[in-house]
């Protein structure tokens, strides 16, 4: 409960200011809170483990530049046969392999360097590809090329050219994704081997396929030119294998023209073959 306030006009006047200015302002007046940014996406662990992996060999490649490479040829041969697969150049290594600041980085050795200095110590020879050993056969992060998903599965149109070559398979390459192909502008079907809406087969033999364009407002044709439509996009008609543009009142039309109405937009309705305005 508030106190009462004291006698005497001004000091009055001070205790309801006072209190106004610990009263919380309108909500417009408040301050807005800072917008939330949403956190970055995060890598996919296959692409994280061949960071470190690329690093890794980065880190090899530096360790022998840094330390050898003076000119002494006999003294660096005797050398660098004991440095080379030595515990030393693998402490070298890893202490750079990992940015500061790439939590994810750091994780994934922290869960992997018994497997790496296992690699380094035992398994070089057998296995000479360290991305191979660890991201795929170790930890099954990854899979080969060509492949997706928890089985390594062929991504749709073979693992020699997934998607035809015209797209992208989801999750190619990981333990991940549907293996849906993303094709690119002008392809379609499961493998990317078919033309998409507004194109055509231009060129295609046993491996290649090169879908062109369709004249403008063709959805479907059997070459470039305007005569040459075998369906057409909403808002138009096929007339004599061309395209025609409907009225505007129109939803779908016979041919050019106000009275060759089909169905009407919204906001008219349709007498005979003429859409009139509501």
């Amino acid at each position: 409960m508030a106190p009462w306030p004291p006698k005497g006009l001004v000091p009055a006047m001070l205790w309801g200011l006072s209190l106004f200015l610990n009263l919380p302002g309108p909500i417009w007046l408040q301050p807005s809170p800072p917008p939330q940014s949403s956190p970055p996406p995060q890598p996919h662990p296959c692409h994280t483990c061949r960071g470190l992996v690329d690093s890794f060999n980065k880190g090899l490649e530096r360790t022998i530049r840094d330390n050898f490479g003076g000119g002494n040829t006999a003294w660096e041969e005797e050398n660098l046969s004991k440095y080379k697969d030595s515990e030393t150049r693998l402490v070298e290594v890893l202490e750079g392999v990992c940015s500061k600041s790439d939590f994810e980085c750091h994780r994934l050795l922290e869960l992997s360097e018994e497997l790496v200095e296992s690699w380094w110590f035992h398994k070089q020879q057998e296995a000479p590809d360290l991305f191979q050993w660890l991201c795929s056969d170790s930890l099954k992060l990854c899979c080969p090329a060509g492949t997706f998903g928890p089985s390594c599965l062929p991504c749709p149109g073979g693992t020699e050219r997934p998607c035809g070559g015209y797209g992208q398979c989801e999750g190619e390459g990981t333990r991940g994704g549907s293996g849906h192909c993303d094709c690119q502008a002008g392809y379609g079907g499961e493998a990317c081997g078919q033309c998409g809406l507004g194109y055509f087969e231009a060129e295609r033999n046993a491996s290649h396929l090169v879908c062109s364009a369709c004249f403008g407002p063709c959805a479907r044709c059997s070459g470039p030119e305007e005569s040459n439509c075998l369906q057409c996009k909403k808002g138009w008609a096929l007339h004599h294998l061309k395209c025609v543009d409907c009225a505007k009142a129109c939803l779908g039309c016979m041919g050019a023209g106000p009275g060759r109405c089909k169905k009407c937009s919204p906001g008219y309705q349709q007498v005979g073959s003429k859409c009139l305005g509501l």
